[in-house]
């Protein structure tokens, strides 16, 4: 194995493109096999990174969040085509939109749907039922009231009929939520974190760890800039007490890697702690998409991937670069990225803190896979 050009090529990140930092750590079997950072932690690029940064998650939050719903599923709990109404009543008399109005859907709402981003849900939370619960509770609404209200919004297609990312995975928290009969945190700290030994992750820091946080950033494409922005500042954090299943968490690299290392070495921990069973890896992480949904998703220019049940999965090798059909996973607005390869029990986590950098997903993510891949190749 020869990492050499892994490593050149990070630094090439930070000392060509400007990037603040980045940090990337490479496991199989349970073993690290490579871990490189460069850049600084904090806005004024005084202090070095040190590797123990904690890192807003955005939307790699979703593939906790699926995973957790998948653990529900092999308990027997719920089912993939249960209707969300069964456990949200508030989805039971959906609308959808049709010609500027609203038309009763047809179609019901499933587990599968919220799963699949093919609910017909949006990403639009300053919709007037949301602003209207969030100024009766003075801000301090729940992640169940907030997802109710939601459901007020008409939707934006039949359900099971399209693909579009959405709020789906924070309505699957609530689902989460009422099956469970704990709150979403309480939930993943049980049955995730404290079985594979994750003690930062959560929704909200304890005080000790947020001097840990990565400074983070907003890219300006105009300027060409990388801008400094709190760094506790995220978005879809709507109340203080709401936990977002889509965007909600924040880790630092050791506690995302436990968890990717222990899906990719079939849901289980150096430890010998299972989380999940073989089987239900492979019934997450395979494809959802018929023939319309897959031309929207296709947008997202993920090359050789669809989706499955909350993450991409690579369903051809023959575009898109080097790597294995079946690997999976998913990244976040500020630029995180995980890939899970249960095939050849190979795992990576990327960190970033930059906010509104599309290179980084079309460009940064896809070379690094191809680079781990070619390091084990040589």
């Amino acid at each position: 194995m020869d990492f050499s050009k892994v490593t050149a090529y990070m630094d090439s990140l930070v000392n060509e493109l400007g990037i603040p930092s980045v940090d990337m750590v490479v496991y199989r079997d349970h073993r690290q096999l490579y871990r490189h950072m460069a850049g600084y932690k904090d806005a004024g690029k005084q202090i070095p990174l040190q590797g123990d940064e904690t890192y807003n998650l955005y939307s790699a939050t979703k593939v906790i969040t699926t995973c957790a719903a998948m653990q529900l599923i092999e308990q027997g709990k719920m089912r993939l085509d249960d209707p969300v109404s069964m456990y949200l009543p508030a989805y039971g008399k959906l609308e959808v939109k049709q010609d500027g109005q609203a038309r009763p859907a047809a179609r019901v709402m499933t587990v599968r749907h919220l799963m699949s981003m093919q609910s017909g849900l949006s990403y639009d939370a300053g919709t007037p039922a949301v602003k209207k619960l969030l100024k009766e509770t003075g801000g301090e609404a729940t992640t169940r009231q907030i997802v109710d209200a939601k459901a007020q919004d008409p939707l934006e297609f039949e359900p099971g009929t399209d693909f579009l990312y959405s709020l789906s995975h924070d309505v699957l928290a609530a689902v989460i939520e009422v099956v469970s009969g704990m709150r979403f945190s309480q939930y993943l700290k049980q049955n995730i974190f404290a079985p594979l030994g994750m003690e930062t992750i959560g929704f909200e820091l304890a005080e000790r760890d947020w001097d840990r946080q990565c400074a983070q950033y907003f890219y300006n494409g105009e300027t060409k800039a990388f801008e400094s922005i709190p760094a506790r500042e995220v978005s879809y954090r709507f109340t203080p007490g709401y936990e977002s299943g889509g965007a909600g968490l924040v880790s630092d690299v050791k506690d995302y890697i436990a968890f990717a290392d222990a899906i990719a070495c079939g849901g289980v921990s150096k430890e010998g702690k299972r989380i999940l069973s073989p089987e239900m890896i492979q019934l997450w992480s395979a494809n959802q998409l018929g023939p319309e949904s897959r031309r929207s998703f296709d947008r997202w220019n993920r090359k050789g991937y669809s989706y499955a049940l909350g993450v991409r999965t690579r369903v051809d090798t023959g575009v898109g670069g080097k790597g294995s059909v079946g690997e999976f996973g998913w990244d976040g607005a500020a630029c995180a990225y995980v890939a899970i390869d249960p095939y050849t029990r190979l795992s990576l986590f990327f960190a970033m803190h930059v906010r509104n950098f599309g290179y980084a997903y079309d460009v940064i993510h896809p070379t690094l896979r191809d680079l781990v891949y070619g390091a084990l190749e040589a």
